[in-house]
């Protein structure tokens, strides 16, 4: 199976608890992109690291999330508030998660497996 690769783009700096949920999930790996305005940097990481999925966080989630569809394409959902709607918009297609602050494990164990359900992994 392929290592799943989700970066993480955090406007504050943070991201460390979705990572350690993402982490969580055998096969998955978690990049946290450092420092603040991370999130305005989520497209070009994805790209380096060959990433499968990204998440970005910042008040609305939007941020990140359009900057990665606008410079890199991505298929993007933002203003995200919850795990169900980011399991739905993996579901539905999209590679860029865009959500308001919520740095948990929960979410990031949640959005891997539902990508790899997605993929037929799980």
């Amino acid at each position: 199976m392929k290592e799943i690769v989700i970066v993480i783009g955090d406007r504050m700096g943070k991201g460390q608890k979705v990572a350690a949920g993402i982490e969580s999930v055998a096969g998955c790996r978690a990049v946290v992109v450092p420092g603040m305005a991370a999130d305005m940097k989520l497209g070009d990481v994805m790209q380096k690291e060959n990433a499968d999925l990204g998440i970005s966080f910042c008040g609305s989630g939007g941020a990140g999330a359009l900057t990665a569809k606008n410079k890199y394409g991505y298929e993007v959902r933002f203003g995200m508030r919850s795990p169900e709607e980011g399991e739905t918009a993996i579901a539905e297609g999209c590679k860029v998660l865009g959500f308001g602050f919520m740095d948990t494990e929960e979410l990031g164990r949640r959005v891997a497996q539902a990508y790899l359900k997605k993929q037929g992994n799980c």
